[in-house]
């Protein structure tokens, strides 16, 4: 590959970025309230269209809505939880509510209708307006299994983000094994969930490697946020009593886990297998300067 090959490349994919960023930045405005300045300033959007684009250069900006909103709606619920919710029964009733409406519901507040777009946008395809395409043209969530892995999923990661609520307000502080086992509050695996299920990629193989990922991801964020999470209130390994060599160590061996796990998909899912390693390979770069959140 030459200088200009590679510059070429490097040029279409910050350029799909760009238009990931501001099509996120016009769905956002949809939700009003969900979306302040603070935390989610300019460079939020910019971050998540970075991320989507480069773990999938091949793709139009149209083909990354799922996982660029997936994720815009992850990091919504999760301030919603952390920082907006003043009570334990707050924090179930939010959480009742987006299981509800992922079954089905009529949505009734902007968290909950975000998700109902979400939802319908896999089902039926996505659309610069999410009131389009609502013409029962068949979709891969149409599927049940599908359906069913993407629902067991959404409950998950929203009963992890709960459980952090609880360590906060208890001032509990779980071991490490147990903070990892709780990753899933990191939205990550639901988000790389909702890539293939639009994108058509095959799930199965690629969930276990994903959950790898996921884990790596939630320790590589800690490491670079520890300082702004400490700030939060937010939970984070450090924070709660792991030093940085054990979470480096351990975060080597995960690496290494996802990496086996990837090597099989080359064969069968090449496109989920770059994707992986992209977010690896990405977010590690990105934290090393930067942070997706503003201030808050």
């Amino acid at each position: 590959m030459t200088r200009s090959q590679t510059g070429a490349e490097l040029g279409r994919t910050c350029a799909l970025a760009v238009e990931c960023a501001r099509d996120l930045s016009r769905h956002a405005r949809r939700y009003g309230e969900l979306f302040p300045a603070k935390p989610f300033d300019p460079g939020f959007f910019h971050s998540l269209g970075l991320v989507g684009a480069f773990g999938s250069p091949w793709a139009t900006a149209a083909e990354l809505r799922a996982v660029s909103r997936a994720a815009l709606w992850v990091f919504a619920i999760d301030l919603r939880i952390d920082h907006a919710a003043t009570s334990r029964e707050e924090v179930a009733a939010l959480v009742g509510d987006c299981l509800d409406v992922a079954d089905g519901a009529t949505p009734l507040s902007p968290i909950t209708r975000f998700l109902a777009d979400l939802r319908h946008g896999l089902r039926y395809g996505f659309h610069d307006d999410p009131e389009e395409g609502r013409d029962g043209s068949c979709g891969a969530l149409q599927e049940e299994p599908a359906h069913a892995a993407w629902r067991a999923q959404l409950a998950r990661m929203l009963a992890a983000m709960a459980k952090e609520w609880d360590w906060r307000a208890t001032e509990a502080r779980p071991g490490l094994e147990e903070y990892l086992g709780n990753a899933d509050g990191t939205g990550s695996s639901f988000v790389n969930l909702s890539h293939w299920i639009s994108t058509g990629e095959p799930v199965e193989p690629a969930t276990r490697a994903g959950d790898e990922v996921q884990r790596y991801l939630r320790l590589l964020n800690d490491l670079a946020t520890a300082g702004r999470e400490a700030r939060w209130g937010d939970a984070n390994a450090l924070t709660l009593g792991a030093g940085r060599a054990e979470v480096t160590e351990r975060m080597a061996g995960i690496a290494e886990r996802a990496a086996e796990l990837i090597q099989p998909l080359r064969a069968t899912s090449p496109r989920t297998a770059y994707y992986l390693e992209r977010q690896l390979t990405f977010n590690t770069g990105f934290y090393g300067i930067s942070d997706y959140w503003g201030e808050l």
